[in-house]
């Protein structure tokens, strides 16, 4: 049952990185028409931009605005989360296909006995 939640989660994850990269991808496009619709006409010195220079607008803007945070303390969150729940509710999300605490003992998620071992 162990490998068949790795196998989940794996496909989980990799639904996920596809969404990301065509949401990307789609913001690009999105900002890329916005700004040549909008930003030559606004101001005259500004020129339309191709849609590489959308895309690096994106993450320029993401990297000034947004920071780059939330990297790491997920999972922390989670575990944190998983040892505030009751058995009868770990079972419960184990039943429903969650990925934590799958793989042996239901008091602690599978990332930390992972790491005992």
């Amino acid at each position: 049952m162990h490998a068949n939640c790795k196998h989940r989660c794996g496909a989980r994850f990799l639904k996920i990185g596809v969404l990301v990269i065509a949401g990307v991808l789609v913001l690009g496009y999105v900002v890329m028409l916005l700004w040549n619709w909008l930003m030559p006409d606004l101001i005259d010195s500004f020129h339309t931009i191709g849609y590489l220079q959308a895309v690096g607008l994106i993450v320029l803007s993401r990297i000034l605005f947004g920071g780059l945070r939330h990297h790491g303390c997920h999972g922390r969150w989670h575990r944190h989360r998983w040892h505030h729940l009751s058995p009868e509710e770990r079972e419960k999300l184990q039943a429903a296909g969650c990925c934590g605490g799958k793989g042996g003992d239901s008091s602690e998620p599978a990332a930390e006995q992972q790491k005992a071992e």
